[in-house]
């Protein structure tokens, strides 16, 4: 940042470039991909506005899962299985390998 600026000036010298910020109070946010979800809980979130331009920064712990919702849907289908926490936890121990947990939770 630059040295001798106080919060309050940087704020305005960034509004005068066009640019706002907005603190998001959010508990988790999710990030859907083809091969599975991205989970950052306990997030902070800041939406800015450059020039009509908006961008969501986010930080926080990551814990990606590597599996979707479509593979716990599967999971529970084939294995009979209505625990959603169960499959998720062995959906993890098998890294995502949905007929090895189907397999597993049939043994059950």
């Amino acid at each position: 940042m630059l040295p001798n600026l106080s919060p309050e000036k940087m704020e305005k010298l960034l509004r005068q470039l066009g640019i706002t910020t907005e603190p998001i109070e959010a508990t988790e946010v999710v990030i859907k991909t083809t091969s599975g979800e991205i989970r950052i809980e306990n997030p902070e979130v800041v939406k800015t506005n450059i020039k009509g331009k908006i961008v969501f920064q986010v930080s926080g712990k990551l814990e990606e899962e590597p599996f979707s919702e479509d593979d716990v849907k599967i999971v529970m289908e084939e294995s009979g299985c209505k625990d959603v926490e169960l499959i998720k936890k062995t959906l993890r121990e098998t890294k995502g390998d949905i007929v090895e947990a189907i397999m597993r939770l049939k043994q059950t």
